[in-house]
Protein backbone atom coordinates (compact mmCIF):
# COMPACT_ATOMS: atom_id res chain seq x y z
CA UNK A 1 0.00 0.00 0.00
CA UNK A 2 2.90 2.53 0.98
CA UNK A 3 4.21 1.74 -2.97
CA UNK A 4 1.30 2.46 -4.41
CA UNK A 5 0.25 6.03 -2.35
CA UNK A 6 4.45 6.92 -3.09
CA UNK A 7 3.99 5.85 -6.78
CA UNK A 8 0.65 8.44 -6.68
CA UNK A 9 2.59 10.92 -4.89
CA UNK A 10 5.44 10.88 -7.36
CA UNK A 11 3.02 11.36 -10.23
CA UNK A 12 1.03 14.00 -8.18
CA UNK A 13 4.84 15.78 -7.12
CA UNK A 14 5.47 15.73 -11.46
CA UNK A 15 2.14 17.15 -12.43
CA UNK A 16 2.59 20.08 -9.90
CA UNK A 17 6.05 20.49 -11.45
CA UNK A 18 4.52 20.54 -14.70
CA UNK A 19 1.71 22.89 -13.94
CA UNK A 20 4.66 25.47 -12.06
CA UNK A 21 6.54 24.91 -15.42
CA UNK A 22 3.86 25.96 -18.31
CA UNK A 23 2.17 28.52 -15.30
CA UNK A 24 -1.14 26.45 -15.40
CA UNK A 25 -2.96 29.13 -13.29
CA UNK A 26 -2.30 32.28 -15.36
CA UNK A 27 -3.65 29.80 -18.19
CA UNK A 28 -6.76 28.54 -16.08
CA UNK A 29 -7.43 32.22 -15.29
CA UNK A 30 -7.21 33.68 -18.54
CA UNK A 31 -9.73 30.76 -19.86
CA UNK A 32 -12.23 31.75 -17.57
CA UNK A 33 -12.07 35.64 -18.63
CA UNK A 34 -12.62 34.46 -21.80
CA UNK A 35 -15.21 31.87 -21.07
CA UNK A 36 -17.66 34.49 -19.68
CA UNK A 37 -16.70 36.98 -21.79
CA UNK A 38 -17.73 34.86 -24.68
CA UNK A 39 -21.33 33.83 -23.12
CA UNK A 40 -21.72 37.94 -22.21
CA UNK A 41 -21.38 38.32 -26.03
CA UNK A 42 -23.41 35.51 -26.52
CA UNK A 43 -26.26 36.21 -24.12
CA UNK A 44 -25.91 40.03 -25.69
CA UNK A 45 -26.73 38.64 -29.50
CA UNK A 46 -29.89 36.90 -27.64
CA UNK A 47 -30.78 40.27 -26.44
CA UNK A 48 -30.92 41.51 -30.06
CA UNK A 49 -31.91 38.66 -32.18
CA UNK A 50 -34.34 37.15 -30.12
CA UNK A 51 -37.79 37.46 -31.36
CA UNK A 52 -39.75 37.77 -27.69
CA UNK A 53 -39.28 40.49 -25.21
CA UNK A 54 -39.55 38.02 -22.41
CA UNK A 55 -36.66 36.02 -23.48
CA UNK A 56 -34.66 39.06 -24.84
CA UNK A 57 -35.19 40.25 -21.01
CA UNK A 58 -34.13 37.01 -19.63
CA UNK A 59 -30.33 37.05 -21.85
CA UNK A 60 -29.77 40.26 -20.74
CA UNK A 61 -30.58 39.44 -16.97
CA UNK A 62 -27.60 36.39 -17.93
CA UNK A 63 -25.49 39.19 -19.65
CA UNK A 64 -25.70 40.84 -16.54
CA UNK A 65 -24.22 37.90 -14.70
CA UNK A 66 -21.86 37.25 -16.56
CA UNK A 67 -20.53 40.71 -16.79
CA UNK A 68 -20.38 40.28 -12.92
CA UNK A 69 -18.32 37.27 -13.24
CA UNK A 70 -15.82 38.66 -15.22
CA UNK A 71 -15.57 41.35 -12.56
CA UNK A 72 -14.77 38.77 -10.18
CA UNK A 73 -12.50 37.20 -12.48
CA UNK A 74 -10.19 40.26 -12.65
CA UNK A 75 -10.57 40.85 -8.83
CA UNK A 76 -12.89 43.32 -8.98
CA UNK A 77 -14.91 42.09 -6.13
CA UNK A 78 -16.99 45.15 -5.11
CA UNK A 79 -18.06 45.70 -8.73
CA UNK A 80 -19.07 42.15 -9.34
CA UNK A 81 -21.22 42.27 -6.08
CA UNK A 82 -22.81 45.26 -7.28
CA UNK A 83 -23.28 44.21 -10.79
CA UNK A 84 -25.38 41.08 -9.83
CA UNK A 85 -27.27 43.02 -6.78
CA UNK A 86 -28.16 46.18 -9.32
CA UNK A 87 -28.47 45.21 -12.55
CA UNK A 88 -28.59 41.29 -12.27
CA UNK A 89 -31.53 42.03 -9.52
CA UNK A 90 -32.54 45.21 -9.27
CA UNK A 91 -32.75 45.89 -13.23
CA UNK A 92 -33.58 42.92 -14.89
CA UNK A 93 -36.67 42.43 -12.10
CA UNK A 94 -37.43 46.00 -13.33
CA UNK A 95 -37.55 44.97 -16.93
CA UNK A 96 -38.87 41.77 -17.06
CA UNK A 97 -42.27 43.50 -14.45
CA UNK A 98 -42.50 46.17 -17.13
CA UNK A 99 -43.05 43.68 -20.09
CA UNK A 100 -45.31 41.81 -18.15
CA UNK A 101 -47.32 44.44 -16.84
CA UNK A 102 -47.66 45.19 -20.45
CA UNK A 103 -50.99 44.17 -21.60
CA UNK A 104 -50.61 41.67 -24.61
CA UNK A 105 -52.40 39.51 -26.73
CA UNK A 106 -49.52 37.94 -28.38
CA UNK A 107 -45.93 38.78 -27.13
CA UNK A 108 -44.54 37.93 -30.49
CA UNK A 109 -45.92 41.30 -31.69
CA UNK A 110 -44.06 43.27 -29.51
CA UNK A 111 -40.67 42.45 -31.16
CA UNK A 112 -41.90 42.17 -34.97
CA UNK A 113 -38.67 41.98 -37.44
CA UNK A 114 -37.18 44.51 -39.47
CA UNK A 115 -36.07 44.68 -43.11
CA UNK A 116 -32.83 44.18 -44.48
CA UNK A 117 -31.99 48.37 -44.55
CA UNK A 118 -32.74 48.26 -41.30
CA UNK A 119 -30.23 45.84 -39.85
CA UNK A 120 -27.72 47.05 -42.39
CA UNK A 121 -28.28 50.83 -40.98
CA UNK A 122 -28.13 49.50 -37.48
CA UNK A 123 -24.84 47.38 -38.34
CA UNK A 124 -23.34 50.53 -40.01
CA UNK A 125 -24.31 52.90 -36.96
CA UNK A 126 -22.64 50.16 -34.71
CA UNK A 127 -19.93 49.78 -36.56
CA UNK A 128 -19.35 53.69 -36.31
CA UNK A 129 -19.62 53.91 -32.45
CA UNK A 130 -17.05 50.94 -31.82
CA UNK A 131 -14.57 52.39 -34.38
CA UNK A 132 -15.51 55.84 -32.56
CA UNK A 133 -14.60 54.40 -29.62
CA UNK A 134 -11.43 52.56 -30.16
CA UNK A 135 -10.55 55.97 -31.26
CA UNK A 136 -11.41 57.71 -28.12
CA UNK A 137 -9.63 54.51 -26.28
CA UNK A 138 -6.15 55.21 -28.52
CA UNK A 139 -5.98 58.49 -28.34
CA UNK A 140 -7.04 59.51 -25.05
CA UNK A 141 -4.41 60.64 -22.05
CA UNK A 142 -5.71 58.15 -19.82
CA UNK A 143 -3.55 56.67 -18.04
CA UNK A 144 -2.64 52.58 -19.18
CA UNK A 145 -1.14 51.87 -15.50
CA UNK A 146 -4.00 51.44 -12.87
CA UNK A 147 -4.14 53.53 -10.06
CA UNK A 148 -3.86 52.33 -6.82
CA UNK A 149 -7.27 51.69 -4.82
CA UNK A 150 -6.42 51.81 -1.12
CA UNK A 151 -10.06 50.57 0.50
CA UNK A 152 -11.82 48.86 -2.12
CA UNK A 153 -15.33 51.35 -2.07
CA UNK A 154 -13.64 54.59 -0.91
CA UNK A 155 -10.42 54.29 -3.43
CA UNK A 156 -13.41 53.27 -5.66
CA UNK A 157 -15.34 56.34 -5.82
CA UNK A 158 -12.70 58.68 -5.47
CA UNK A 159 -11.27 57.33 -8.90
CA UNK A 160 -14.88 57.25 -10.65
CA UNK A 161 -15.93 60.82 -9.25
CA UNK A 162 -12.32 62.61 -10.14
CA UNK A 163 -10.02 61.00 -12.41
CA UNK A 164 -12.93 58.91 -14.73
CA UNK A 165 -15.54 61.28 -14.53
CA UNK A 166 -16.13 61.44 -17.63
CA UNK A 167 -16.17 57.27 -18.89
CA UNK A 168 -18.86 57.27 -15.31
CA UNK A 169 -21.09 59.72 -17.05
CA UNK A 170 -21.11 57.97 -20.63
CA UNK A 171 -21.91 54.91 -18.57
CA UNK A 172 -24.91 56.77 -17.33
CA UNK A 173 -26.09 57.87 -20.76
CA UNK A 174 -25.83 54.31 -21.94
CA UNK A 175 -27.94 53.13 -18.78
CA UNK A 176 -30.64 56.19 -19.86
CA UNK A 177 -30.06 54.92 -23.38
CA UNK A 178 -30.97 51.03 -22.69
CA UNK A 179 -34.05 52.23 -19.74
CA UNK A 180 -35.48 54.22 -22.84
CA UNK A 181 -34.98 51.09 -25.22
CA UNK A 182 -36.87 48.29 -22.38
CA UNK A 183 -39.85 51.40 -22.52
CA UNK A 184 -40.05 51.36 -26.36
CA UNK A 185 -39.72 48.00 -26.69
CA UNK A 186 -42.51 47.16 -23.71
CA UNK A 187 -44.40 49.60 -25.15
CA UNK A 188 -44.96 47.65 -28.58
CA UNK A 189 -43.88 48.75 -32.30
CA UNK A 190 -47.72 49.17 -32.98
CA UNK A 191 -48.97 51.74 -30.03
CA UNK A 192 -47.54 55.60 -30.47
Amino acid sequence: MDAILGQVHEVVAWAFALANEYDVSSLIEAGVFFLFAGLALLFACGVIFLRNVVHSALSLTATFICVACLYLSIGADFMGAVQILVYGGAVAVLIVMAIMLTRRDDMAHSNPSRGLLQHVAAAVVAGLFLLGMAAVAVLSPFQSAPLPLGDAAPGLADLMLTHYVLPFEVAAVLLLIAMIGAIVLAKGADER
